[in-house]
């Protein structure tokens, strides 16, 4: 079973230089491109109790998803607090923070052809809006 079925599209490719070459230049080796790449996305932001500690944790599962021999590349996406915008004009932006989440999710996955992705999300928009992504792709 091969387990980088959609990031060897760009990783493999010898006609797709430039790709390869925006990898090694972030850091990647010519063996890393060999591995299956897993996008880990955070919706931490310094903002919230809700979210002040979410990259940490996306480093740890960076740590663990490279323990077992794949390539983790931790990306973000937003994390609007209802906590905050309760009460005032800001709370028009809560919902929609879910499918702006959800989307941004899909968007770093098929563009970059992630072989798999895990998110570490919280607060009540946060995990759906990761959940609906999963579900989409």
């Amino acid at each position: 079973m091969t387990l980088n079925k959609f990031s060897r599209i760009y990783t493999q490719d010898d006609s797709l230089p430039a790709s390869q070459a925006m990898l090694i230049g972030a850091g990647l080796s010519d063996a890393d491109l060999r591995k299956p790449f897993v996008g880990i996305c955070s919706t931490g932001f310094e903002g919230n109790t809700c979210n002040m500690h979410l990259d940490g944790l996306a480093d740890e599962v960076k740590r663990g998803v490279a323990a077992q021999g794949l390539v983790g590349l931790r990306f973000n996406t937003i994390g609007v607090s209802d906590g905050i915008t309760n009460g005032n004009a800001g709370m028009r932006f809560s919902l929609v923070s879910r499918e702006i989440i959800a989307d941004s999710i899909e968007a770093m996955a098929g563009a970059h052809y992630y072989d798999a992705i895990a998110t570490v999300v919280g607060c009540d928009k946060n995990m759906p809006g990761a959940l609906i992504a999963m579900a989409r792709l």
